[in-house]
């Protein structure tokens, strides 16, 4: 298939004190899959920032895609998340899964503050909620790992003409919230299909919907 039908999908390593990690068992049950003319390619990242970014730089080289999207965990959300931006920041309040630990560095250095998604984030969530999924924009994705990549993601999109890239972050699976106190959910099903749902909404808006989908706080 063509370099420019190509769908680079990503998810990460349990990390914490997890043994799953929802991110990588929603990716990975799209790989190979046809969303309109494209393809999706699942990458699985580790959950640490070195790592991280050498191993979506090979996969960005060997796939060559045209539409970047990270997936991760956020425990504690009960909705699909729908990153509105990316910021040059690594503050871990916990160390990644190599071990590092990086407080108040930029994920570039002498890169742009932040960069805001590429991708049709509000045709994403019209498309989301029209399937009667929860979802929302989210104007923060953290200063994690998460954080990491959909930086990375938007900087290496910024690079090629045509390609764009965003990051979505979904809640626990039931299985991972039973062992948290009072934390949503999401079945896997659900996230797969709203996977689906958000990616048809990329490919077929190249330009995107005037929604009103902001916080007062």
């Amino acid at each position: 298939m063509s370099k420019h039908h190509r769908i680079l999908l990503t998810g990460f390593t349990p990390f914490g004190d997890e043994d799953i990690n929802p991110s990588w068992e929603a990716v990975r049950a799209l790989d190979g899959k046809a969303i309109g003319n494209h393809r999706v390619v699942a990458r699985l990242l580790p959950t640490a920032f070195a790592d991280s970014q050498r191993e979506l730089a090979l996969a960005v080289a060997e796939i060559e895609p045209d539409i970047l999207l990270g997936v991760g965990q956020a425990g504690g959300r009960s909705r699909l998340s729908i990153e509105r931006v990316a910021i040059n920041v690594q503050d871990a309040r916990l160390p990644d899964n190599a071990g590092a630990q990086p407080i108040d560095e930029p994920v570039l250095a002498g890169g742009p503050a932040a960069y805001f998604s590429t991708l049709p984030i509000k045709a994403m969530l019209a498309a989301l909620l029209g399937a009667g999924l929860p979802a929302e924009i989210s104007n923060t994705a953290g200063t994690y790992v998460c954080n990491h990549v959909a930086y990375l993601m938007l900087h290496l999109a910024a690079q090629h003409a045509g390609v764009r890239a965003g990051f979505i972050h979904i809640p626990y699976l039931p299985e991972q919230a039973v062992r948290q106190a009072q934390a949503p959910s999401m079945a896997k099903e659900d996230v797969v299909r709203g996977l689906t749902v958000a990616l048809h909404a990329a490919v077929s808006h190249l330009v995107d919907d005037k929604l009103g989908a902001g916080t007062l706080d």
